[in-house]
C-alpha cells in the first residue's frame, strides 16, 4: 500500500498526515504528540520523497524530518505551514503605537548565534547601518533600542552592535511602527527594539574566527571574542576583534586626445594592507528608577597603501614607457566614550543626562617617486611629498526632561551643548617647485601656494529642544518638534575669523494606521547639515593623482533644506509580505558643492563651497515576502528600488546639472533550512548609471559602477558552531570612470585629454566560523 499525502488546514490547527503502518504526523498547535522513532522516518522516507516532489512541497520535507527528529526526543514542537508560529509572532497595540513582537522562540529553527543573524529572518526590515558620526551633535539616535535604550554614542555601528549581542541573550525583537515619547529615538520610520533575558544572572561567550583569500593568493585571518556578563542589576558586553581588510585593487586606463587617438595607457595597482583592531564594551545598570549606560570605544585602523604604476606613453607614433611608485602610511585612530542616565519618577516622567567624548586622528605621509622618460629600469626619485594631518576632538552634553500633558499626549525638552574642535596641517613638496629643498617637506621643494602650516576650527553650539506627541486617535498619532541652535566657529591659522549662526528647525511627522496592517506616514522636516570643518583650510587630494591639493574655504555655511516624505506601508498578515511606497521632496539652499579658488592662474585649484539652491525629489519601492505561496515558507526575498532626480546650476559650467545619481535596485534572497541547519542566499545591486558629472575646475568626470553580486551558505554543525562561505564581489565589481582634462579650467573648454579607466579588487572568497559557548 502506497502511503497519502493529505495536508489540511483548519483555523490555526495544521496537520501533515501519512497513512502507513497507522503512522500519523500532526505538526500545529496540538499540545499532545505521538512518540515516532527517526529509524521510522527514515524507512518512509523514498515514498515521502516522492509524493513530495510530486506536489512540490520539498520544503515541507525539511519540516517533517526535523519534527520526527524534535518528537524522538519528547520535546513539543509548535509551527504551520507558512512558516509562523502565531504564539511566537504577533501584532499589538501598545499604547496607540503599532508594535510587531518576535519572541525568541520563533528564532529557535534557524540556530541564530546572535542578534543581526535574529533580524535577518525578518522580512521589510532595514537597520540604519551607519553611525551618526555626521549628524550635528547627538542627532536623533538612529533607530535601534536595546533594552528601550538608544545606543550611547556616535561611532557605535547598530551592526557591529547587534553581532556582538548572542541571541541566546534575547527575550523578543519589537518592531515599532509608530510615534511616541517614550521612544529615545525620533523620526524614525521603524525603530528596532532589542529585549534581553532579565535573569538574576547569565554568561555567554562569542567567538568568530574569519578567513579570507582574495584574487591575488593573499590569505588573512582575524578573529573577535565577545564576552557577556548579567550580574543582578548589571549588563555588560566586552568586545575584542581584529578585522583584516586587505584589498588588491587593479586598474587599466587608456588616455586618448580630443580626437581620439590614443596617446598612453596606464596599469595600476593599490594595495591596502590593513587589518582593524578594536575594543569596546556596553554597560547598563538598571536598578528601580534608575538606568543608567556607559558605553566605551578604541580602535586603530592604520595602514599603508602601495601604489605601483605602469605608464605607456605614445609621442609621434613611438612609445615610451615610465614607472611610478607610492608609498602612503595612513594612521586612522579613534576613540569615544558615552553615556546616560535616566530617572523615572512615580508619575512616569524621565529625567535624562547624556554625554559623549570623542577623539578622531587621521594622518598620512605620501611620497611618490618615478623614474626618467623613456627609461624605466633607471632608479626612481622622489618627486612628492605630502604630509597631511588631522585631529578632530568632540565634547558632547544634553539633558532632557519628558512627562505626560494628558493621557493621549506627551512632551520633552532639552538642552545640549556641543565643543567641536579641529587641528589640521598640510605640507607638501614638490620636485618642479622653485623654493629651496627643506627636510619638512621631504627633502623637496615646498610649495607655499598649497601648503596649511596649521589650522584650528573651534565650534562652540547650544540646541534647545521640544518633541511633542500627540495620540489624535486610536489610529492616528502625531510629533512636532522644534530645535533652536546657536553656534560660534572660530577659525585661526592663515585666517582668523569668528562667525556666529542661528537656526530653527522644525519638524512634523504624521502616521495613520488606516488598518492594524495599513500605515500612512508623512513628514515635513527643517534640516541644517553639519559642517566638515576639514574644508576651512587646504586639503590633500586623493581622487586625482595630476592634483596635489584642495584649497580652503573659510567662508562657507551649512546646507538648510526643507524635506518633504510621504509613505504608505502595507503588511500581509502573520508576517507574510510588507510593501512600501514613498516619495520625498527637498529644497535646498547653500547647496554644498565645487567653487573655483584659483588665485595662481598656473595653478588651477578648485574649493568646497556653497553654489545657491539645489533640489533633490525621488521614489524609493519596497517589497520583501516570505515564499511561503512557492512552498519555501523560510525562504524570504527582498526587492528596493530607489529612483532620483536633481538639478542645480553648476558655478563653472553656469548649465542645470544634477547633484547626484539617478538611483539604483536592490535584490536579496535569504533561504532557511532548519532541518538541516543550512541557509544560503545572494545579494544584488543594480546602479542607475549615467546622467551625473563631477563638474570641477580643470576636469569633468562621470563615474559608471558595475552590478555586483555577494553570494553565501552557511551550515550549523554541532548545534552551535555556524560556518559561512562568502563570495563577496562575485561579478568582480568594476568601477569605470571617464575624465576629462582641460587646459587651463573648464569654463575655457579647451579639451586637452580624456582618460578612459576601470578598476576591480575582483572577487573574494571568505569563510567565518562562529559560536557561542
Amino acid at each position: 500500500m502506497n502511503g497519502v499525502l493529505t495536508v489540511g488546514v483548519t483555523g490555526r490547527a495544521n496537520s501533515i498526515h501519512f497513512h502507513r503502518h497507522n503512522l500519523t504526523l500532526r505538526v500545529g498547535n496540538a499540545r499532545h504528540l505521538p512518540e515516532i522513532k527517526l529509524r521510522t522516518i527514515m524507512r518512509n522516507l523514498p515514498i515521502i520523497m516522492t509524493r513530495f516532489q510530486q506536489n512540490r512541497t520539498l520544503s515541507a520535507l525539511l519540516l517533517i524530518t526535523s519534527t520526527a527528529v524534535a518528537e524522538s526526543q519528547q520535546a513539543p514542537l509548535s509551527a504551520n505551514v507558512s512558516g509562523i508560529n502565531k504564539s511566537e509572532f504577533s501584532t499589538t497595540e501598545r499604547g496607540g503605537n503599532s508594535t510587531v513582537v518576535y519572541q525568541a522562540q520563533f528564532f529557535a529553527p534557524y540556530n541564530p548565534v546572535t542578534a543581526n543573524d535574529m533580524l535577518d529572518r525578518i522580512p521589510g526590515l532595514s537597520l540604519d547601518g551607519s553611525d551618526d558620526s555626521d549628524d550635528r551633535g547627538l542627532g536623533t539616535g538612529g533607530n535601534v533600542l536595546i533594552n528601550g535604550q538608544r545606543i550611547a554614542g556616535k561611532e557605535n555601528s547598530p551592526s557591529d552592535l547587534l553581532g556582538r549581542i548572542s541571541a541566546g541573550d534575547v527575550e523578543r525583537i519589537e518592531i515599532i511602527r509608530d510615534t511616541s515619547g517614550d521612544l529615545d529615538v525620533r523620526g524614525a520610520n521603524q525603530v528596532v527594539n532589542i529585549v534581553l533575558s532579565d535573569s538574576a544572572s547569565r554568561s555567554s561567550t562569542q567567538a568568530e574566527l574569519i578567513l579570507r583569500l582574495n584574487h591575488d593568493d593573499t590569505f588573512e585571518a582575524g578573529a573577535s571574542v565577545s564576552l557577556s556578563r548579567q550580574l543582578g542589576k548589571l549588563q555588560a558586553l566586552f568586545n575584542l576583534e581584529a578585522n583584516p581588510n586587505f584589498e588588491n585593487r587593479e586598474t587599466r586606463e587608456t588616455r586618448f586626445a580630443p580626437d581620439g587617438d590614443v596617446i598612453g595607457t596606464l596599469f595600476e595597482t593599490n594595495i591596502r594592507d590593513q587589518d582593524n583592531f578594536r575594543f569596546s564594551n556596553n554597560m547598563s545598570y538598571n536598578s528601580g528608577p534608575h538606568r543608567m549606560q556607559l558605553n566605551t570605544q578604541i580602535s586603530d585602523n592604520s595602514y599603508p597603501r602601495p601604489i605601483h604604476r605602469d605608464f605607456v606613453d605614445v609621442v609621434n607614433s613611438e612609445t615610451f614607457t615610465r614607472v611610478e611608485e607610492e608609498l602612503i602610511d595612513n594612521t586612522e585612530k579613534n576613540w569615544e566614550v558615552g553615556g546616560d542616565y535616566e530617572y523615572r519618577f512615580a508619575n512616569n516622567s524621565r529625567l535624562q543626562f547624556l554625554f559623549i567624548a570623542n577623539e578622531d586622528v587621521s594622518d598620512s605621509v605620501r611620497e611618490r617617486f618615478a623614474s626618467p622618460p623613456a627609461n624605466p629600469t633607471a632608479e626612481l626619485s622622489k618627486n612628492l611629498f605630502i604630509e597631511s594631518n588631522e585631529a578632530t576632538t568632540e565634547r558632547i552634553v544634553q539633558g532632557n526632561y519628558s512627562f505626560a500633558l494628558a493621557d493621549d499626549q506627551s512632551l520633552r525638552f532639552g538642552l545640549e551643548r556641543a565643543d567641536t574642535r579641529l587641528d589640521s596641517s598640510l605640507f607638501i613638496g614638490s620636485a618642479g617647485g622653485t623654493e629651496p629643498p627643506s627636510d619638512r617637506f621631504g627633502g623637496l621643494p615646498p610649495i607655499p601656494a598649497l601648503n596649511n602650516p596649521g589650522t584650528e576650527v573651534k565650534e562652540i553650539r547650544y540646541e534647545g529642544f521640544a518633541f511633542h506627541n500627540w495620540t489624535l486617535n486610536e489610529r492616528m498619532n502625531l510629533e512636532s518638534s522644534l530645535v533652536y541652535e546657536t553656534s560660534e566657529i572660530s577659525q585661526s591659522g592663515a585666517v582668523r575669523q569668528v562667525r556666529d549662526f542661528d537656526f530653527l528647525r522644525p519638524a512634523v511627522d504624521y502616521r495613520f494606521n488606516i488598518t492594524d496592517n495599513f500605515q500612512l506616514r508623512a513628514s515635513v522636516r527643517r534640516n541644517v547639515s553639519q559642517l566638515s570643518f576639514a574644508n576651512f583650510a587646504a586639503t590633500a587630494n586623493e581622487d586625482d593623482r595630476d592634483r596635489n591639493a584642495d584649497a580652503g574655504n573659510p567662508e562657507l555655511v551649512p546646507e538648510k533644506e526643507w524635506n518633504y516624505s510621504v509613505e504608505a506601508e502595507y503588511r500581509l498578515p502573520e508576517d507574510a509580505a510588507v510593501f512600501s511606497v514613498s516619495l520625498f521632496h527637498a529644497d535646498i539652499e547653500d547647496f554644498i558643492g565645487r567653487i573655483n579658488a584659483t588665485t595662481d592662474p598656473g595653478i588651477p585649484l578648485s574649493a568646497v563651497g556653497n553654489i545657491g539652491r539645489a533640489e533633490r525629489r525621488g521614489m524609493t519601492i519596497n517589497a520583501s515576502t516570505r515564499l511561503g505561496y512557492w512552498n519555501l515558507p523560510d525562504a524570504i526575498a527582498s526587492l528596493e528600488v530607489a529612483l532620483s532626480d536633481s538639478n542645480a546650476t553648476d558655478p563653472f559650467l553656469g548649465t542645470e546639472q544634477r547633484i547626484d545619481g539617478r538611483g539604483q535596485a536592490d535584490f536579496e534572497f535569504r533561504h532557511d533550512v532548519p532541518g538541516l541547519g543550512l541557509s544560503y542566499g545572494m545579494e544584488y545591486h543594480y546602479p542607475f548609471d549615467g546622467g551625473y558629472y563631477e563638474i570641477d575646475v580643470a576636469t569633468i568626470t562621470r563615474n559608471d559602477n558595475a552590478p555586483y553580486l555577494n553570494l553565501f551558505v552557511s551550515k550549523v554543525f554541532f548545534d552551535d558552531v555556524t560556518f559561512r562561505l562568502e563570495s563577496n564581489d562575485t561579478l568582480d565589481d568594476f568601477r569605470c570612470r571617464e575624465r576629462q582634462r582641460f587646459n587651463g579650467t573648464t569654463m575655457e573648454g579647451a579639451l586637452r585629454l580624456i582618460e578612459d579607466s576601470c578598476s576591480s579588487r575582483f572577487r573574494r572568497l571568505i569563510l567565518t566560523v562562529q559560536t557561542v559557548f
